[in-house]
C-alpha cells in the first residue's frame, strides 16, 4: 500500500512536490531553507505556476488551521511571505488573492497568535509596490477586522496590547496599500473613515495623556514606539499627511463625531491634542478647511452646553495659532461673523437662562460657564486676528464695529430680546473682541487704516457714563496708536525725573500722521477732556488717559500737536480747579496728578530748558506742600487725599502765561498757547451722553446762536415728530416742482423770444449789477480820516474830511 502511494506521489505536479518539501517532519525545525530556495527558483522560472502554488499553500494552511497544527501554519505563512517578496511578475495578482485569502483565514481565527501572525504578513504585503494594478481587490474585510482588533478587550493586558497594536499596524498597512492607488478601493470613503479614525482615537485616548510636543514623533525612544498610543499617533499622522484637498473633510468629520459621542470636548485636553496632530500633519494650504469644519461644528452645537462650546472654541484657538496665515482662508469675515454670532448667543443664553426661548428652563445654564465661553471666544478672535495682514485686520475692525449697538444709531438689539442689559453686555463683549483685534496692530498710514466710519463710533463710546465701556475704548485707542511698543513704559502714572531711562522709541511724524491729526486731533482732545470729567472714572481710566496722551506725543506729534496737548493739560488743571463741575475730591486730585505727570513728560520731550525748569519747580512745591496733587499719593491702593481741596494757587499750579513765554522763545506759536483750550460740544456728545445704552433716544434739534454774547439765551427746542417730517417732505416736493417750472420757462424764453428782447433783458441785468457794485464800493472803500481834523456839515453833524494821501501831514515820528 505504501508503494502504491509512493508511486502516485511521484506522479503529482512538480509545484506540489516542491511545496510539500518545504515542510519538515517536525514543525519545530522550521522552514526547510534549501527546499524553499528551490520553490522560489521554480516560481521565478515559471511565473504562470505562481497562482497554483498560492492556491495549494492556501489549501494546506486551511487544513492545518482546522487541525490546530499551528507550527505548520507559521511555516506556510513564512513561505508565502518569501514568495511574495521575491516575485513581482504580472501573474502576482492571482497569487495575492490566495495570499489575502490565507491572511483572512488567520484573522478570523480565535487565537490571538494567529491574528497577530496574519497581521504581520499583511503589513509585509502592504510595503510591496506592485507593478500591475488590481481592479477587483477589496479591503473592506481588513478595515473592519483591524478596527475590531483596535478595540480588543482580551483579558490578559499584555495580549490585549499586542492585539491592539496589530490592529493599528494593519490599518496603517491598508492605508499605505490603497491611499496612492486610484484603482484600489477608496479608503477615504466615509464608510472606511468612520471605522479607521475612531479606532485610532480610541487607542490614542487610552494611552498616556501626554501633550504633542512637535510636528513629528520620529525622535521617540524605542520603548515609546512600542506603546499603542505612540504607534497610533504615528499612524494617524501618516493618514492625515497623505490626505488631499478633497479628503480633508472625510478625515476630520469622524474626529468631530468621536469627540461628540464620548463627551471629550469638555475636558479640552484630548480634543486639543487631536487637532494639534491634525494641524501639524496636513498640508499647510489645507489648514483653513479644518478651521471651516470646526466653525461649522460650532454652529451645529449652538444649543449644546457651554463647556462643549467652550471646548470647540479652545480647539479653534489652538488650531488658528498653528495654522498662522493659512487659518482664515478666503472667507475672512465669515470666520469672525461666526464667532461674533456665538458671542451674542452666549450673552442671550446667560440673560434668558435657556437655550430655547419657547421653553424656559429646559436646561440649567450656569452663568460662570457662559462667561468662560465668552472669554474663550474673545481670545479666539484675537488669535485669528493675529494671523491677518494689516488691511485685513482693518476690515475686521470695521466689521466688528458695525456689529456694536452704537449710541444714537441703533441703540436696541432686537436679536437678543434681553433689553438694555443685553445691549450693554453685547457692547462690552464686542469691544473686548475689538480690543483683542487691535492688540499688536501696526500701520504706517493711520488715515486709511482708521477711517471716520471706525473712529467716530468708537469715540462716541468714550462719552458714555458706563465706566467699563469707557475703559475699553481707551484701551483700544492706546493699542491703535502704539506702533513702537512704548505702551508698557506708561502702564502706571508717575513723575519721571529723567525719561531717558525709559529708552523710548520716537520717530519723526510722517506726512500721513500729520494729515491724520489734522483731521482727528480735535476729536481726540475733546474726548480726553470729557473722559477726565466723568465722576465714575477710577485709577485705570486715568492711567489709560495718561498712556494715550503720552503715546500721541511720541507717535503723532508735530509742533502744532504739542502746543494743543499742552493746552489740553492746562485745561485739565483748570477743570480740577473749577467748582462748577462738582467733581469728587479724588477725581480732582487725580486730574491734577494726571496733568502734572503729563506736563513733566512733554516738557522733557520738547527739550526746552525753561519749560522743564518751570514744571520741575511746580512739582517740587507740590511735593513739599500738596503731595496729594501728584500721582505717587493718588494712584495707590489707599490714596492720601484730603477731605476738601481749596486754596490752590500760586506756585502749586502750572502757569499758562509762564509756559507761553518760555515756549514762545523756542519758536512755538505763542498766540495759540495763550488761548485756553475749550472743548467744542457737538450733537454727538448730546446723543452719546446717557446712563443706559438701551434707553430710547428722542432726537432734538437745538438751534443756537453761537455768535451771541449771551449764551444762556437759546431758542426753544423743536421736537421732530411724524407730522413735521411729513410736512417737510411735502414742502420739499413742492419747492422742487416750482424750481423745475421756473427753469423750464427760462429755457423756453431763450429758445423762442426774439433777439432784441433777450438783449434788452441782459442789458437791464448788467445795468442793475453795475449799480449794486457801485453801492458796495461806496460803502466799503472809504479814504482814511485826515489827521488835520474834522469839519462840520450844514446840519451841525461832524464829518471826517477826506484828504488825499499825498497831501496828508504826518508827525515827524512817523516819517523815516
Amino acid at each position: 500500500m505504501y508503494g502504491v502511494c509512493g508511486c502516485c506521489g511521484a506522479l503529482r505536479p512538480r509545484y506540489k512536490r516542491l511545496v510539500d518539501n518545504i515542510f519538515p517532519e517536525d514543525p519545530e525545525d522550521g522552514l526547510v531553507k534549501a527546499n524553499m530556495e528551490k520553490l522560489t527558483f521554480y516560481a521565478l522560472s515559471a511565473p504562470e505556476k505562481l497562482d497554483r502554488i498560492g492556491a495549494y499553500l492556501s489549501e494546506r494552511l486551511s487544513r492545518d488551521v482546522a487541525r490546530h497544527r499551528y507550527g505548520y501554519v507559521c511555516i506556510a505563512m513564512e513561505a508565502l511571505d518569501q514568495l511574495l517578496m521575491a516575485c513581482h511578475c504580472q501573474s502576482i495578482n492571482l497569487f495575492v488573492e490566495s495570499f489575502l485569502k490565507m491572511v483572512r483565514k488567520l484573522l478570523e481565527a480565535d487565537k490571538p497568535n494567529l491574528q497577530i501572525l496574519g497581521t504581520n504578513s499583511f503589513v509585509k504585503f502592504a510595503n510591496i509596490e506592485e507593478d500591475t494594478p488590481s481592479y477587483h481587490r477589496s479591503y473592506d474585510f481588513f478595515v473592519s477586522r483591524f478596527s475590531e482588533m483596535c478595540h480588543s478587550n482580551y483579558e490578559d493586558p499584555d495580549i490585549r496590547t499586542k492585539i491592539r497594536m496589530a490592529g493599528i499596524k494593519g490599518l496603517q498597512g491598508v492605508v499605505r496599500k490603497t491611499v496612492n492607488d486610484e484603482l484600489q478601493a477608496n479608503i477615504w470613503d466615509p464608510q472606511h473613515m468612520d471605522k479607521i479614525v475612531p479606532s485610532l482615537l480610541f487607542n490614542l485616548q487610552s494611552g498616556e495623556r501626554t501633550e504633542s510636543r512637535s510636528p513629528s514623533p520620529l525622535q521617540a525612544s524605542e520603548k515609546e514606539r512600542e506603546s499603542p498610543a505612540e504607534l497610533t499617533e504615528r499612524c494617524f499622522r501618516e493618514l492625515l499627511g497623505r490626505s488631499a484637498y478633497g479628503n480633508i473633510k472625510n478625515a476630520v468629520t469622524p474626529v468631530l463625531m468621536h469627540l461628540d459621542n464620548h463627551s471629550l470636548w469638555e475636558g479640552k485636553t484630548f480634543a486639543v491634542r487631536c487637532f494639534k496632530i491634525i494641524m501639524y500633519s496636513i498640508q499647510s494650504q489645507h489648514s483653513h478647511l479644518v478651521i471651516q469644519q470646526l466653525l461649522g461644528h460650532l454652529d451645529a452645537n449652538s444649543k449644546s452646553s457651554a463647556p462643549v462650546r467652550a471646548g470647540i472654541v479652545e480647539v479653534l484657538l489652538e488650531a488658528a495659532a498653528i495654522a498662522a496665515s493659512g487659518s482664515v482662508g478666503p472667507t475672512v469675515l465669515e470666520v469672525f461673523n461666526t464667532l461674533l454670532r456665538h458671542l451674542r448667543l452666549s450673552v442671550h443664553y446667560e440673560l434668558t437662562g435657556s437655550y430655547d426661548c419657547t421653553n424656559i428652563g429646559t436646561k440649567i445654564i450656569k452663568e460662570h460657564e457662559e462667561r468662560q465661553l465668552q472669554e474663550a471666544v474673545i481670545r479666539t478672535i484675537g488669535s485669528f486676528a493675529n494671523t491677518l495682514l494689516t488691511y485685513q485686520r482693518s476690515e475686521v475692525m470695521l466689521f466688528i464695529m458695525g456689529k456694536i449697538p452704537i449710541p444714537g444709531m441703533h441703540p436696541t438689539l432686537p436679536s437678543t430680546g434681553s433689553g438694555p442689559e443685553g445691549n450693554r453686555m453685547i457692547q462690552i463683549m464686542l469691544l473686548k473682541s475689538l480690543r483683542q483685534v487691535t492688540c499688536g496692530f501696526q500701520t504706517t498710514n493711520m488715515l486709511t487704516a482708521l477711517p471716520n466710519s471706525f473712529l467716530d463710533p468708537l469715540l462716541s463710546f468714550a462719552l458714555l457714563e458706563d465706566a467699563e465701556i469707557r475703559l475699553l475704548v481707551l484701551e483700544i485707542l492706546v493699542s491703535l496708536i502704539d506702533r513702537h511698543d512704548n505702551l508698557p513704559k506708561f502702564f502706571t502714572i508717575s513723575i519721571i525725573s529723567d525719561i531717558s531711562v525709559l529708552k523710548l522709541k520716537v520717530d519723526k511724524c510722517s506726512r500721513q500722521d500729520n494729515l491724520f491729526m489734522k483731521k482727528h486731533a480735535q476729536h481726540l482732545y475733546r474726548h480726553i477732556y470729557l473722559c477726565s470729567k466723568e465722576q465714575s472714572s477710577v485709577q485705570p481710566h486715568f492711567e489709560k488717559l495718561y498712556s494715550l496722551l503720552a503715546l500721541v506725543s511720541m507717535e503723532l506729534a508735530n509742533e502744532e500737536v504739542v502746543v494743543d496737548l499742552i493746552r489740553v493739560a492746562l485745561a485739565l488743571q483748570d477743570l480740577a480747579l473749577s467748582s462748577e463741575e462738582m467733581l469728587p475730591v479724588y477725581n480732582r486730585c487725580a486730574v491734577h496728578a494726571l496733568s502734572s505727570a503729563y506736563l513733566n513728560l512733554i516738557s522733557q520731550l520738547t527739550t526746552v530748558p525753561a519749560f522743564c525748569q518751570h514744571v520741575h519747580e511746580v512739582i517740587e512745591m507740590r511735593q513739599k506742600e500738596s503731595p496729594y496733587l501728584l500721582p505717587e499719593d493718588v494712584f495707590i491702593e489707599n490714596p492720601k487725599i484730603p477731605k476738601t481741596l481749596e486754596n490752590l494757587e500760586g506756585d502749586l499750579l502750572f502757569q499758562q502765561a509762564k509756559i507761553t513765554e518760555v515756549l514762545g522763545g523756542s519758536g512755538y506759536n505763542t498766540e495759540r498757547l495763550a488761548t485756553p483750550y475749550v472743548p467744542q460740544f457737538t450733537d454727538e456728545d448730546r446723543l452719546s451722553k446717557r446712563k443706559s445704552v438701551g434707553e430710547t433716544i428722542s432726537l432734538q434739534v437745538e438751534v443756537e446762536s453761537r455768535n451771541s454774547p449771551e449764551k444762556e439765551e437759546r431758542t426753544p427746542a423743536e421736537e421732530i415728530t411724524f407730522e413735521t417730517l411729513k410736512n417737510a417732505i411735502v414742502d420739499s416736493v413742492g419747492v422742487e416742482e416750482q424750481e423745475k417750472e421756473r427753469r423750464r420757462q427760462v429755457v423756453e424764453k431763450f429758445q423762442k423770444a426774439p433777439f432784441e428782447e433777450i438783449a434788452a433783458h441782459c442789458g437791464a441785468r448788467a445795468t442793475m449789477l453795475q449799480s449794486k457794485l457801485n453801492q458796495i464800493f461806496e460803502i466799503t472803500i472809504r479814504p482814511p480820516p485826515s489827521p488835520s481834523g474834522t469839519i462840520t456839515s450844514s446840519y451841525g453833524q461832524t464829518q471826517s474830511r477826506s484828504v488825499p494821501v499825498y497831501e496828508m501831514k504826518f508827525p515827524d515820528l512817523c516819517v523815516y
